[in-house]
């Protein structure tokens, strides 16, 4: 939110009035770059990325994302404590790599996030033609769980995840959840997708379109905040 300075009001001795004026010296204006509280709220920055407010579950509430950058953005969302995910405010980079084609695929996040709701911290990586979408739970928090039934635990990508594989009727689903929550850390995602193509053979060589990043919402009454303070995507 911009600041302004103060107007003064009364006059000032002149010993004093230098003092002041050395001293005066007010924080640089700010104010974020977007803000939104409409339901589909999309904005692509500069560096090409899009951040998204997402509201698309039913008996939802109110939320507003406001962004400083694409790794710099907070969600303030009220949803009702009732069952059913209302929400995924999220920013995206789009890869549009076939597996096989990418060396590497990376990402670091740091989050603050709140003690009570429920609702999940997820990375949500789609294949070009939506058929298949891969989760990736940092965190999760209340009555949330994920699509699907236990593979077992594997360590990939820097860190340890119990594995699930459903189906919601439109695409597969495959949920990596990490074993303790964490609020900041980096993911190397290829190794997760070579592991579901060459070691599970669960998909082919898929086209990696979507790696999205957000807060999957489930409830969150009263208002509660959600906080990227870092976050980026780096593939070759």
């Amino acid at each position: 939110m911009a600041r302004s300075r103060s107007t003064l009001t009364r006059l000032l001795a002149p010993t004093a009035a230098v003092a002041a004026l050395i001293g005066f010296a007010a924080a640089p204006a700010h104010a974020a770059i977007w803000t939104s509280s409409d339901q589909w709220g999309n904005y692509t920055t500069s560096d090409g990325y899009i951040l998204y407010n997402n509201i698309w579950g039913s008996g939802a509430g109110t939320q507003t994302i406001s962004a400083d950058s694409s790794s710099k953005w907070s969600v303030t969302a009220n949803h009702p404590d009732t069952g059913g995910i209302k929400s995924y405010p999220n920013a995206k980079k789009v890869v549009n790599k076939p597996i096989t084609s990418l060396s590497s695929l990376t990402s670091a996040y740091n989050v603050t996030v709140p003690s009570a709701g429920a609702y999940n911290t997820s990375y949500d990586i789609w294949d070009t033609d939506y058929d298949y979408e891969v989760m990736l739970w940092v965190n999760y928090n209340g009555a949330v769980g994920p699509l699907g039934t236990s593979q077992g635990n594997v360590t990939l990508g820097g860190h340890t995840w119990t594995v699930y594989k459903g189906d919601n009727g439109a695409n597969e689903v495959f949920s990596f959840l990490r074993t303790s929550d964490s609020s900041s850390g980096s993911v190397n995602i290829l190794p997760i997708l070579k592991w579901i193509k060459d070691t599970k053979g669960w998909w082919g060589n898929e086209t990696i379109g979507d790696v999205q990043f957000g807060y999957e919402i489930t409830s969150s009454s009263g208002g509660l905040n959600f906080t990227t303070n870092t976050f980026g995507v780096s593939s070759s």
